[in-house]
């Protein structure tokens, strides 16, 4: 398959190395355009107001590998990759493999899913693997998983257009209890700011925080309830997919705002 693989992590990143030559040795068509630098938390962030620069980059990865360092945010890099850089489109739009998981609520903060779901806005399905641990190198387990998911998607392509959302455990292979497709949980945190002072005498803050709770969603969300959420099987050693869309309307305020009158005379 024609793969094209970002991340928000950075070009020097072990994730997106790891994942982009496990998939090139598979025999893959594999293309790299990412971030020339961490861009973590840049959400869907897209650079409107400067040009955006593209290099070249050898010797990182697989001989096989194309590479880009752009100095834009994740998705950025797809946008250029799909518009400019690539002859023709990929098949699939890959992204990761992000240090630290991507569950619940934090995928709307993610660049790591922002750069995957470009790739579904442009119409290729694509998927966004995290590792569920900022200091876990261990990223062999999910770039295996990956090469797994892609060959399923190679001979059974997903049955309509969407973006997976994998979140594999910090264990070895062996250790993986298996792979549980999930829905989104909710993730809220204790938001602190860190009043600081810099050697100049100037306050400023730096923002930290720590997980609350992790909860179910709303029932009004229409999800079916048997299905375990994303934040759950990641504890029992499961690998978590979760399918997602970029369409956020809420269904049930549909029909309950549907209900609203207003006057104008």
């Amino acid at each position: 398959m024609k793969l094209l693989i970002s991340n928000d992590d950075g070009i020097s990143a072990l994730g997106i190395r790891t994942l982009a030559n496990c998939l090139a040795e598979a025999g893959h068509e594999v293309t790299v355009v990412c971030p020339d630098r961490e861009r973590s938390a840049t959400g869907h962030g897209l650079t409107l107001h400067q040009p955006i620069r593209a290099e070249i980059v050898e010797s990182i990865f697989h001989p096989t590998v194309k590479a880009w360092a752009c100095d834009g945010t994740p998705s950025d890099c797809v946008k250029l990759a799909l518009w400019a850089l690539l002859d023709t489109p990929p098949d699939l739009v890959l992204s990761g493999i992000n240090q630290g998981a991507n569950l619940g609520t934090e995928i709307l903060y993610s660049g790591t899913v922002s750069a995957a779901m470009e790739g579904v806005i442009e119409g290729i399905p694509s998927i966004a693997f995290s590792l569920a641990s900022h200091t876990s190198k261990e990223f062999q387990t999910a770039a295996h998983f990956a090469q797994q998911l892609v060959a399923q998607i190679a001979a059974k392509p997903l049955p309509e257009l969407m973006l997976l959302n994998v979140n594999v455990p910090p264990v070895k292979w062996e250790e993986i209890a298996g792979v549980t497709i999930t829905r989104q949980g909710v993730r809220r945190y204790v938001d602190v700011f860190d009043k600081r002072i810099d050697p100049r005498g100037k306050t400023y803050y730096w923002l930290t925080g720590e997980v609350l709770e992790e909860v179910e969603p709303p029932e009004g969300l229409n999800l079916p309830q048997h299905i375990p959420i994303d934040v759950h099987v990641i504890r029992k050693n499961h690998i978590s997919i979760t399918p997602l869309q970029y369409n956020l309307t809420y269904a049930t305020g549909l029909q309950q705002l549907s209900e609203w009158e207003f006057k104008f005379t």
